[in-house]
């Protein structure tokens, strides 16, 4: 072998080096690129109170911190993140707004659980944004409200029983007041919910419950033998739970639910158009239940 053919083979060897380098990084055979493919993406820079109330939030959840635990003051929690207290004054507010602490004196926050209804009504917030229809929400509590009725026939006990008998007569004696009758109905489920005693149905079916049990507002109008159909179900609803009958308390709902379709079907309300327009006036309507 000639000393031109040697000096050849690692020639050819560098030269198919140089052809892999170039299909992966271009032709810059150095390793530098000069054609990637970056995508930009805008960057949020958080402010400092909201890492301060996230880190809070965390150790929330994470068990760290347990409701009724005391937080420290705020010129100790400034010290500990490295702030100043208006920027820990300003991330407190933000839990606060959240649930996730209370004031129990004017300088004293304990750590709490949020309320149900004020998970449900961000929710319900969200909801009504996407704008979504009667028959999207339909689809749903027609499985979470028999259900809702089932656990309440096995789980409800005295108090919640006499809550319902309570939240019927109301709705009898509104005599068809469309507002009021909303309010009355969503509250009825709501109970039937808690009666139940399963927390995470409680929180799927609120929200949702909130946005189409509104519609009663605008059916009653339109159809007014509704008002009378929906008692005789609140009554069945309620016997077959004080009669600790699942099955029968799942079907009545069931009916309840297939009927209250119906009436929006012949009182000509649309049901795949936003359901937003009649249910914004009860966003807030969780506060009060």
């Amino acid at each position: 072998m000639t000393p031109a053919s040697k000096n050849n083979k690692p020639d050819r060897e560098g030269r198919r080096y140089e052809t892999t380098l170039s299909t992966l990084f271009g032709n810059d055979t150095k390793g530098t690129r000069t054609d990637m493919a970056l995508k930009a993406k805008p960057l949020r820079v958080q402010h400092a109170y909201e890492q301060v109330s996230r880190e809070i939030e965390a150790q929330i959840l994470t068990g760290s911190m347990k409701p009724g635990d005391q937080l420290p003051g705020e010129v100790e929690m400034a010290s500990m993140f490295a702030v100043n207290r208006s920027t820990v004054r300003e991330g407190i507010r933000r839990l606060e707004s959240e649930g996730f602490v209370r004031r129990i004196s004017p300088r004293k926050m304990v750590v709490s659980i949020p309320r149900m209804a004020e998970l449900a009504s961000r929710q319900t917030r969200a909801l009504s944004m996407l704008e979504v229809s009667f028959s999207e929400l339909w689809n749903v509590v027609v499985e979470t409200e028999p259900l809702a009725a089932e656990l309440a026939a096995i789980h409800a006990d005295e108090k919640d029983l006499a809550a319902l008998y309570d939240i019927h007569a109301a709705l009898v004696a509104a005599e068809g007041e469309g507002r009021a009758s909303a309010e009355i109905d969503t509250a009825f489920h709501s109970r039937i919910a808690e009666a139940g005693k399963n927390r995470v149905l409680q929180l799927a079916r609120e929200p949702i419950g909130f946005l189409i049990f509104s519609g009663i507002d605008a059916l009653i109008p339109e159809l007014p033998q509704a008002m009378s159909r929906q008692v005789v179900a609140h009554s069945h609803v309620i016997e077959a739970i004080r009669n600790r009958d699942p099955a029968g308390a799942r079907d009545w709902m069931r009916r309840h639910i297939d009927d209250f379709k119906r009436g929006y079907v012949l009182a000509g309300l649309p049901l795949d158009a936003p359901i937003a327009g009649v249910a914004s006036k009860l966003v807030d309507l969780g506060h009060d239940l």
